[in-house]
C-alpha cells in the first residue's frame, strides 16, 4: 500500500511540474527593477519591445552552470534581433561567487544579484534553479522553464516571439 501511495504521489508531482513548465501564460511579467553588477538599472517596463529571458540561477547549481554556454550563445546570436537575457543570481548565492563567475565566464548579458529575494518573490517565489521566464515584446510571460529544457523547442518559441 505504501509503494502504491508513493507511486501515485510521484506521478502527481511529475504531472504538476510538467504542467507548470509547459503552461503558456498570458500573465504580465511583474514590474521589477534589475540592477546589474555594474550598477545599471533596467525595469521590465524598459524591456518592452524585446523578447527577454529572465533566468534565475546560482553558482552552486550544476545544471545552471552547464546551461550557461547555451544561454551565452543564444544571447549573442539573437541580441541584434531584439532578444535580451537577464541572469538573476539567487539570494543565497554569495556576491563574490557571482561576480567571479560572471567575470571568468565573461557573461555578456546583465547579471543581477537578488540580495533580498524581491525579484524571485515577484516572479512567483522562485526557489528552484534554474528557473527561467520567457517574456514577449508586450511584457507577457509566454513560457516558464524549470531545470533542463528542450533547446529546439526553446529556440522555436523564441523565434516565434521575435517574429510577432
Amino acid at each position: 500500500m505504501k509503494k502504491l501511495f508513493l507511486a501515485i504521489a510521484a506521478v502527481v508531482a511529475i504531472g504538476a511540474v510538467v504542467t507548470w513548465q509547459s503552461m503558456d501564460s498570458a500573465l504580465a511579467a511583474p514590474e521589477v527593477a534589475f540592477t546589474d553588477l555594474n550598477g545599471h538599472t533596467v525595469t521590465t517596463q524598459d524591456l518592452r519591445g524585446k523578447v527577454v529571458l529572465v533566468k534565475f540561477w546560482a553558482t552552486s547549481c550544476t545544471t545552471c552552470v552547464a546551461q550557461m554556454p547555451d544561454t551565452i550563445r543564444h544571447y549573442q546570436e539573437l541580441k541584434s534581433r531584439g532578444f535580451d537575457t537577464i541572469g538573476v543570481a539567487m539570494q543565497y548565492d554569495p556576491p563574490n561567487y557571482v561576480k567571479n563567475f560572471t567575470e571568468t565566464r565573461q557573461l555578456p548579458f546583465p547579471v543581477v544579484i537578488d540580495a533580498q529575494g524581491k525579484i524571485a518573490r515577484a516572479f512567483g517565489d522562485v526557489r528552484l534553479t534554474p528557473t527561467a521566464f520567457l517574456i514577449d515584446k508586450q511584457g507577457r510571460i509566454i513560457k516558464r522553464y524549470l531545470g533542463n529544457y528542450d533547446e529546439k523547442a526553446f529556440m522555436a518559441t523564441v523565434e516565434q516571439a521575435l517574429a510577432s
